[in-house]
């Protein structure tokens, strides 16, 4: 371990010009003058949100950013970027980085600076400590989907097999787990269907919970470069920025979603609207539906759903004349009590009408973090490395074979949900927490009670950009991290697009790779040769790619980096084996992306999961799935008479704003204070005026907020952006029951001015 960590420490000489042009990638950056003229140019995948969008970094003549730029050549975004990607490099230069490990001084209280050979033999020696008094699954970790898959791999390997840990989990779990779970129990298997181009390709398309103006905005570019004049259909109780410029807007009424869509699969099944031979020849379930969607007519649903059954019949119409119908969805469907089953409706309605496997249709979950597809397939906590089930004792096997392990020291075992770690942590079954890149303090449900379990932990370490988080603030020990930009790895985006982020820049200080300070405890724990292999972040990519093999989501024919960077990425399945083939001429990819060599042309081809209707699942075909609706968990009464609904508020905003309010462009941009949209007529009767504080209280806390008075929201609902410290101490912790992903999208609230 000293020696390791002597040589991740030692400081360097800095580039020539030479070597920036052959390998920019390799050099950390320092600060210049930006009048300075650039000299060479690194090519890097955005490291915010899913939508993977290529950036064209800047080097100086010493190996400094100047700045960055859209990279026009990259299939995603095709030149065009967000606010937040344009700044992207401003969080690193952040005052408030974590720059040496932090130990608390148990006589002070206070977290001092340490060294990291402390640092590291701390942790392992107070793991070990709980685990031997707690037992062996007392310790447990809650990473990100903001890291690279490598580090991610590299965590859940260390963790399960080398410390001997089981129970863990990501932050995925609160965007991404619905979308997880629905295709594994529709499809066989965790697979967004669709590529970007599909958005340029339907003539109908339906977003649902979803507000891709504001939160993936290079997406909603993509639907605006749609030539076919689409209907645009928008299901939200909100009127949002992307409703707004819809064709139809559906105010459908809080928790009246799955109402809706049954009373429009209702009318499909019952007037005759459907693919029979696709649904004979690839789905199961078809005859069970349509016994239970018998009983969901229009009208009785109208009730429910706050839509006219004469609108609802409108909506199976337009899904029923539309050539190409693609049904895409969000956090407002995923973060729901019933959120699975909501998920199964929308995919039902592809599969019943043929929509799905052809240009512009599709059942597409658009994903939040910029990496969390490749934390569900790699990330080792709620599947095995690529996508495997950790209770197959096949699956286990193979992966003994390929990673040259004990088999025995992979667990058979399911972990807990994140939900049910900190339940752990409550009842005292989880006494050690490692948290990586992640804030629950901030971010998870019910704000309060995370802070308040924190005294029941014996150790908690976090590992992170910054030492300032709410999280960072109460551990025992920070491991400081490099950020995006500070190192290398891949990215997994929406379309299960791989591409390569790289490092641009130094972490500050002593602060390390994710990757490096995973293999430092790997030895400062007693396992590192289990990851001798593991040597190196594009090493890791390759043994991941060997671990693919033969998976949905095998990538094995992706050599290494350069391969995949030269690409533009690589969506997968890209197999070794793979009968590879130039992209149609007409596609949107081809009109709009730059010529690609013609040599290299299959490595560039839009990759669209199930054209020839075979699905994962043992028999290849889908699955037909459905439940009853259930009332939501908390409703508005007389003490509460509202609905909260949260979501993201401002494309310049990210998640809890740990990076983006580091930029000052960015702050400039996003709303500087906590706001709560309020109707004008609800305004008026509780005597509420634009622009002035007021107090929002649930079951749970009560905050302060400034109103909004908009009609963008329905009478009797307020929302509230979830970026904002104190929203989630109102919200109510509900779980989707397959998914156990909370339920962010309905409590009940009370509003009054201050």
């Amino acid at each position: 371990m000293t020696e390791m960590l002597t040589q991740l420490l030692r400081p360097r000489q800095g580039p020539t010009t030479a070597e920036l042009v052959q390998e920019p990638g390799r050099f950390g950056l320092g600060r210049v003058p930006s009048r300075v003229a650039p000299v060479a140019t690194a090519r890097s995948v955005c490291g915010f949100c899913a939508t993977g969008c290529g950036l064209k970094v800047h080097l100086g003549p010493v190996g400094n950013a100047l700045n960055l730029s859209p990279d026009s050549a990259y299939p995603v975004n095709l030149g065009m970027a967000c606010p937040k990607g344009w700044e992207a490099l401003a969080p690193l230069a952040a005052t408030d980085r974590a720059t040496t490990p932090l130990l608390r001084d148990p006589a002070s209280g206070e977290l001092r600076p340490t060294d990291w050979s402390t640092a590291l033999n701390t942790f392992a020696a107070r793991m070990k400590a709980v685990q031997e008094k707690h037992g062996k699954h007392s310790i447990s970790f809650l990473s990100t989907g903001q890291i690279p898959t490598e580090e991610m791999a590299l965590l859940g390997a260390l963790f399960k097999f080398g410390m001997g840990g089981l129970h863990a989990d990501s932050n995925t779990r609160q965007c991404m787990a619905t979308a997880a779970t629905a295709y594994k129990q529709a499809f066989g298997f965790d697979a967004p269907p669709y590529t970007y181009a599909d958005f340029e390709e339907s003539d109908v398309l339906v977003f649902m919970g979803a507000n891709p103006a504001i939160a993936h905005p290079i997406m909603w570019q993509r639907v605006m470069r749609n030539p076919h004049d689409p209907r645009i259909v928008v299901i939200d109780p909100r009127r949002t920025e992307t409703a707004m410029a819809a064709t139809d807007h559906y105010a459908v009424a809080p928790k009246g979603d799955l109402w809706l869509l049954y009373g429009v699969t209702h009318e499909l099944i019952t007037r005759g609207w459907i693919d029979r031979d696709f649904v004979d020849a690839h789905t199961t379930g078809f005859a069970e539906l349509s016994t239970f969607i018998a009983d969901y007519s229009p009208e009785r649903c109208a009730t429910e759903s706050g839509i006219s059954a004469k609108r609802i019949r409108e909506l199976a119409t337009m899904i029923h004349r539309g050539k190409a119908v693609s049904f895409w969805w969000t956090m407002g469907v995923n973060q729901g009590h019933q959120s699975t089953r909501l998920t199964h409706a929308l995919i039902n309605l592809a599969l019943l009408t043929g929509n799905i496997g052809r240009p512009g249709t599709g059942a597409n979950s658009i994903t939040g973090q910029c990496n969390a597809m490749g934390s569900r397939l790699f990330g080792n906590t709620t599947s095995l490395l690529g996508g495997r089930d950790f209770a197959n004792p096949q699956h286990r096997a193979d992966v003994a074979h390929l990673l040259a392990i004990p088999e025995e020291v992979i667990p058979s075992e399911p972990s807990l949900a994140y939900d049910q770690i900190i339940d752990g942590i409550e009842s005292g079954t989880i006494r050690g927490l490692w948290v990586i890149a992640t804030n629950p303090a901030h971010s998870w449900i019910h704000q309060g009670r995370f802070a308040a379990l924190r005294e029941k932990l014996d150790f908690l370490v976090v590992q992170d950009m910054y030492a300032t988080t709410e999280t960072a603030r109460i551990a025992d020990l920070v491991l400081p991290a490099a950020g995006w930009g500070e190192k290398d790895g891949t990215f997994v985006n929406s379309e299960r697009r791989i591409g390569v982020t790289r490092k641009v820049t130094r972490a500050p200080g002593q602060a390390l790779a994710d990757f490096s300070i995973f293999k430092l405890i790997a030895e400062a724990w007693g396992c590192g040769a289990m990851f001798e292999a593991w040597s190196s972040p594009e090493a890791t990519f390759k043994l991941l790619a060997r671990l693919s093999a033969d998976q949905p989501c095998d990538f094995s024919g992706i050599t290494d980096y350069p391969f995949l960077q030269d690409a533009g990425g690589i969506q997968w399945p890209y197999p070794a084996s793979s009968d590879r083939v130039a992209p149609p001429a007409n596609t949107a990819l081809n009109r709009l992306a730059p010529a690609r060599p013609t040599a290299t042309a299959d490595v560039y081809q839009e990759r669209r999961l199930f054209n020839d209707g075979r699905f994962f699942t043992p028999d290849q075909r889908a699955r037909l799935l459905f439940e009853a609706p259930a009332p939501a968990p908390e409703s508005p009464d007389e003490s509460f008479p509202f609905w909260l609904n949260t979501g993201r508020g401002s494309s310049a905003q990210w998640h809890t704003g740990t990076r983006t309010d580091k930029s000052p462009v960015l702050r400039k941009l996003a709303p500087k204070r906590v706001y709560v949209e309020i109707n004008p007529d609800d305004a008026a009767q509780l005597g509420i005026h634009n622009a002035e504080p007021v107090t929002i209280r649930s079951r749970r806390a009560s905050i302060t907020a400034t109103a909004a008075v908009t009609p963008t929201v329905a009478p009797g609902q307020v929302f509230m952006p979830m970026h904002f410290a104190g929203v989630n101490q109102l919200t109510y912790a509900a779980f989707d029951p397959h998914s156990r992903q909370p339920s962010y999208k309905a409590c009940a609230v009370s509003v009054g001015r201050t």
